[in-house]
């Protein structure tokens, strides 16, 4: 019998989901994956939503693996573009990566010494901590709808699904000009969509707070 582990069944599912996105990711695909029956999965996770979690947790851990930057002498408004880019370059790795991702139960607390860190370099600038965990996950929210929405038009960055031809739906939109030209900007650009908005964040974070 194929032996396997949680760790084993995550990195499974991780390389299955860019093949069959998370609406196609079911314990007993993983299953015929690993060549196991399916409910020899259950002895590691109780549901698919544990999965789910695993699954992001590891995809965090990758993140630390391949530089997800910490605190830096930089100021907090560049720590916190960086941080949110590479979280997105690492979100696109993956089919759907934004929705496994996003709202995941982390199982393992590495990523506690980062947050400290961020959070302590925004406190040391001058916020209140609460301020300081708004603006965090007010910039992490922007992340997890950008991709999300991204990859709902390009599930991987060399894909486009169907129906986001840009020209085709300024003919559709021909009375409405400003919408119909629009959609060169809304379906486009993303990695320059992307950072533009970070700063619109950035800016409504100093704004609000008066941290500068």
């Amino acid at each position: 019998m194929t032996k396997i582990d949680r760790a084993r069944v995550a990195d499974t599912a991780l390389s299955l989901l860019n093949e069959v996105g998370l609406d196609g990711l079911s314990l007993r695909a993983i299953a015929k994956e690993l060549d196991v029956k399916a409910p020899a999965l259950y002895w590691h996770f109780k549901d698919k939503q544990a999965l789910l979690d695993e699954m992001a947790t590891v995809m965090h851990r990758r993140m630390l693996e391949g530089g997800l930057p910490g605190p830096t002498s930089h100021t907090w408004q560049r720590q916190m573009v960086a941080y949110q880019s590479v979280v997105r370059a690492e979100l696109l790795r993956y089919r759907d990566g934004a929705r496994v991702y996003s709202g995941a139960k982390f199982t393992g607390t590495e990523y506690a010494d980062g947050l400290e860190a961020h959070l302590r370099t925004m406190v040391d600038a001058g916020f209140e901590l609460w301020q300081a965990v708004r603006a965090g996950t007010t910039a992490n929210a922007y992340t997890m709808g950008f991709v999300t929405e991204e990859q709902g038009v390009r599930p991987m960055p060399d894909e486009r699904r169907e129906g986001y031809d840009i020209e085709e739906r300024a003919g559709r939109l021909e009375r409405y000009p400003l919408a119909a030209a629009a959609g060169a900007e809304i379906f486009a650009h993303y990695d320059e969509r992307f950072e533009d908005g970070l700063w619109i964040v950035v800016a409504g974070v100093e704004a609000r707070y008066g941290v500068k």
